[in-house]
């Protein structure tokens, strides 16, 4: 049987193939879910619920095939921020409010613009992220009791230093455990997900031997329902709107840019090519409805995505697959859930935070002691010592400014002049000098982007050196890539000046979007439709017979062919010159 759109050409062996790999991601995704719920200061099943709802959505409505949803590391210091701030139902509304602002980011076609968030904020925030994830199991990992959670990175680690004394060495005998299963199930048995090989390992060993000395998932949060819970839409308000609608943009943005991250990932290992606003619209669809049932903000897992693709994934229905294994799994086993001691989970963030660290990339944008590395440590330090949001905007605004005063140097405005040694007479640099530069025309070559962050340039250069006051300004234009408002706008009141001093200004090689710019603006108006030209040359004839030839007698610059003939012609002389339109 063929499927049609998505599916097309799926058959048989493809479903085989997407039930294996679905069945595999579901077991992996069981442990992480969980864990990521509980480090994110809300109850272990509503991160199963968010991986049954969010991953059978964002399957069946984004724009990967391989993409699995669910809850990530990623969301772990906003969503804990939020819990502590607002509350686990407000958490609910900035969930949905945050599908919302997804799914019209996806209809504006948006998510192209996500792709553009410089790499040095994202290694930087996803570094800081890491390390808020591994400190915040340390307590978990020791046993430590009576701790305080706070919302920043060092009341946190006072907290910790403050109740080392209470260290339990059953929880630690525990997490060791668990975190030489996972290692060593990683290295001799890779078909077999190492964090429930650790998860199951440690819990048993904890029940038979520990029973009673360790905080468990039981102890801590109540017995795991083992059905879905009932459809609860939350109490909306416009006052909880407009107090949630800032941290719903935070888990919007974040999202976005996890799960086309996780899309990009995917790309590179099958490739194939997500569509990004359909991903958005997805990912939309699945935070709406996912709080609707008790769970928390979701987005593509990097990780559970990449294990998906190795096991073979062909389709969408893996991951829709992968949210019924793990349903199948809340109804059969979650009453021995409840065993599972925190000791164990906290390998199992840990390694999580480990591998998402992005270390590597770090240290090799630090080597390179550059802008981009001043941006990432920036980035890193908010996001460890204040928070995402923070981080994330001072990331961009640094990133922006430094961009702007690299561009700035990028516009070149050069005087030139015909050079009659070389072929077709070419515009050179070097042909300007105090004993050769025309007097009544100023020839500039614009060599780069005409922006605000440039625009001062150009205005600042012609003005320096047109204190003559010539005739004829001519600016080649045809290496000016683009033109923004503010350059139109310095462009535009250089014409203006130079008007009212009797003067004309030609243009020669414009490229069609500043064209398109100056007609929208009207300085193509302003400026004249006479004095534009495709050509340097043509422009130059132009200009020398527009010449006050009265000025050129006597003149010994010679800066044109024309110049001798013109230097020796009386005042009343209209001769026509020689055409120079091959310069260039």
């Amino acid at each position: 049987m063929k499927w049609m759109g998505r599916y097309k050409g799926y058959h048989l062996p493809d479903f085989r193939k997407d039930l294996i790999s679905g069945l595999i991601v579901g077991i992996i995704a069981i442990p992480l879910g969980m864990a990521f719920a509980i480090a994110s200061g809300t109850k272990p099943e509503y991160g199963i619920y968010t991986t049954i709802f969010a991953g059978i959505l964002i399957a069946l409505f984004g724009g990967s095939k391989y993409q699995i949803g669910g809850p990530t590391g990623a969301f772990i210091p906003v969503l804990f921020t939020i819990v502590l701030q607002y509350g686990y139902e407000n958490l609910l509304i900035a969930g949905f409010l945050a599908g919302i602002i997804l799914v019209c980011m996806g209809l504006f076609r948006l998510g192209a613009l996500i792709k553009f968030i410089p790499r040095p904020v994202t290694i930087g925030f996803t570094a800081g992220i890491a390390v808020i994830i591994f400190s915040g199991q340390i307590g978990n990992l020791l046993g430590l009791t009576g701790l305080e959670k706070h919302e920043n990175f060092l009341p946190n680690m006072k907290e910790i230093a403050v109740h080392l004394t209470t260290i339990n060495l059953y929880s630690v005998t525990t997490a060791a455990i668990c975190l030489m299963a996972i290692l060593l199930s990683t290295k001799f048995l890779p078909k077999i997900p190492g964090s429930l090989v650790g998860l199951v390992l440690s819990s048993v060993v904890a029940s038979l031997f520990f029973k009673g000395h360790l905080a468990t998932i039981g102890s801590s949060f109540g017995a795991i329902p083992s059905t879905l819970p009932h459809f609860h839409f939350p109490h909306i308000t416009w006052d909880r709107i407009n107090t949630m609608i800032y941290p719903a943009l935070t888990i919007a943005m974040l999202g976005g840019i996890e799960s086309l991250l996780s899309a990009v990932v995917a790309d590179g290992m099958t490739g194939t090519r997500h569509n990004s606003n359909r991903e958005l619209i997805g990912q939309g669809i699945a935070n709406m409805v996912t709080p609707l049932f008790g769970g928390i903000p979701a987005t593509g897992a990097i990780a559970r995505t990449a294990a998906n693709i190795k096991n073979g994934a062909v389709s969408p229905f893996s991951g829709i697959i992968h949210g019924i294994v793990v349903f199948l799994i809340l109804i059969l086993f979650a009453p021995y859930a409840s065993n599972i001691p925190l000791a164990s989970m906290a390998p199992i963030l840990m390694l999580v935070a480990w591998n998402m660290s992005e270390r590597k990339e770090f240290a090799s944008v630090l080597k390179t002691k550059t802008s981009d590395s001043f941006v990432l440590l920036i980035t890193f330090l908010l996001t460890v010592f204040t928070n995402l949001t923070t981080a994330v905007e001072a990331g961009l605004i640094i990133s922006v400014i430094l961009f702007v005063k690299r561009m700035s140097g990028l516009l070149k405005v050069t005087k030139v002049l015909p050079d009659s040694s070389v072929r077709n007479n070419k515009v050179k640099a070097y042909m300007v000098s105090e004993a050769h530069d025309c007097p009544q025309i100023n020839i500039y070559t614009l060599d780069g982007p005409l922006f605000f962050g440039t625009a001062n340039i150009l205005e600042k250069i012609i003005i320096n050196s047109t204190h003559l006051k010539p005739k004829i300004l001519l600016l080649r234009m045809s290496k000016v890539p683009y033109v923004d408002t503010t350059g139109e706008f310095r462009l535009a009141r250089l014409v203006k000046d130079f008007k009212k001093s009797g003067g004309t200004v030609l243009i020669s090689g414009i490229q069609p979007q500043s064209m398109e710019v100056f007609e929208k603006t009207g300085l193509y108006m302003l400026v004249g439709e006479n004095c534009f030209f495709n050509h340097t040359g043509e422009a130059i004839d132009y200009a020398l017979i527009h010449l006050d030839h009265n000025k050129c007698i006597g003149c010994k610059h010679f800066a044109f062919h024309e110049c001798k003939k013109l230097s020796d012609t009386s005042p009343c002389s209209e001769t026509p010159f020689p055409a120079t339109s091959k310069v260039f």
